[in-house]
């Protein structure tokens, strides 16, 4: 099967017992056995469900890996996926990452004696030095787009700066998705996902997913999502798989507004850069044409003139809405500085790019020219 019709149709068969073309809500706690520990697959509704089953199966199949796992956040997925990390261990991380992420591995985690290393994921050089150097790392971690900043990470290249040391090779894929990009395929180890955004995107729903490429890996995570059991109900699995089915059509759109926007305000003399990578002014806009099908919804722009600058702009703005998160089908901006990011410090975020004149944008489904308008008029203010 095409992409399109995978999303449609892979591991979604008509349900067996009634015919129904959508997947049933399972809102069942405990299931019925056949006798002591002689089952039907499914004892307890932390350890599956089968609405979730069939939404692990579908991931699974769009990101083309083994073993496919849904939770109740990304940052559960993240969570879990850090329990497979002893103490003592080290991790390599890109330096620029979703703030949560960066809270829990530098708030949390590190108290328990989890090492994390940042480096510039865009220079290699610089990635194989730290890696190559010390104790081996057990995870490699990128975000490719980043967030906020919406840098491309070399994914084949950085996989294989991993695995020379045996660490697996983690990617983010919340901002690409599996419709314009799959890092298993490109050597990465385990696709995460916050389902929240794309996968699910309608804003209606908080939800993560693992995806795995090689099944004695996932299975070690299953175990580990039992055990810590941050699960979606069958509901949000509902939900996710009724996103899943659009998701095509809706990056395509999303692509389309996101070209638009920043089409009208990268010539503004008032912006000091727009960070598309559809761009070709985009550093890294090469990389992204090889190792992506699409360039996706998301962009940030800087404005010049800070944080006096950003109130303005975002005062006007119509179309748009101020809120966190990203990849519905409605349009929303974000300033990272004092949202997304606010948990890092800000000399850090500063040196990272991530200034006070830094606005996201996540582009939804509407008219392309009424979200071009609604910048350009917002930019009038400034």
């Amino acid at each position: 099967m095409r992409f399109d019709t995978k999303l449609i149709h892979a591991s979604q068969p008509p349900d067996p017992l009634t015919g129904a073309v959508n997947v049933p809500i399972y809102l069942s706690s405990t299931f019925a056995q056949l006798g002591p520990n002689r089952n039907r697959g499914y004892v307890y509704g932390r350890s599956a469900n089968p609405t979730r089953t069939v939404l692990e199966s579908a991931l699974a199949s769009l990101e083309e890996g083994a073993v496919g796992l849904a939770f109740s956040s990304g940052l559960g997925a993240l969570t879990t996926l850090l329990e497979s990390v002893p103490s003592g261990a080290r991790v390599v991380a890109d330096t620029d990452l979703y703030g949560g992420t960066w809270r829990l591995l530098e708030h949390h985690r590190r108290m328990f004696g989890l090492r994390t290393d940042y480096v510039d994921f865009t220079d290699l050089a610089r990635v194989r030095e730290s890696v190559g150097t010390g104790p081996a790392p057990a995870v490699v971690y990128a975000e490719s787009p980043t967030n906020p900043l919406m840098r491309i990470i070399d994914l084949g290249a950085v996989a294989k700066i991993a695995h020379i040391r045996r660490a697996a090779m983690v990617v983010d894929n919340t901002f690409a998705s599996p419709a314009l990009q799959r890092p298993l395929t490109l050597g990465a180890d385990v696709v995460l996902h916050s389902t929240t955004k794309y996968l699910g995107g309608h804003s209606d729903i908080i939800g993560g997913a693992l995806v795995v490429r090689r099944r004695a890996r996932g299975e070690r995570l299953r175990w580990l999502q039992n055990a810590v059991g941050a699960v979606p109900s069958p509901f949000d699995s509902f939900l996710v798989l009724r996103g899943l089915h659009t998701l095509g059509v809706r990056m395509r759109a999303h692509e389309a507004s996101a070209r638009a926007v920043a089409e009208a305000l990268e010539p503004s003399r008032k912006i000091a850069r727009v960070l598309y990578p559809g761009l070709a002014s985009h550093p890294q806009h090469a990389l992204a044409r090889r190792q992506m099908s699409g360039y996706g919804g998301m962009l940030s722009v800087e404005l010049r003139g800070g944080m006096p600058a950003v109130r303005r702009f975002l005062r006007r703005l119509r179309v748009f809405t101020l809120a966190e998160s990203l990849g519905g089908v409605e349009s929303l901006a974000d300033h990272p500085a004092s949202m997304t990011h606010a948990s890092v410090p800000k000399a850090e975020r500063e040196s990272h790019g991530i200034t006070d004149g830094l606005v996201r944008l996540s582009c939804g489904i509407e008219d392309p020219a009424d979200l071009a308008e609604d910048v350009a008029t917002a930019l009038r203010s400034v």
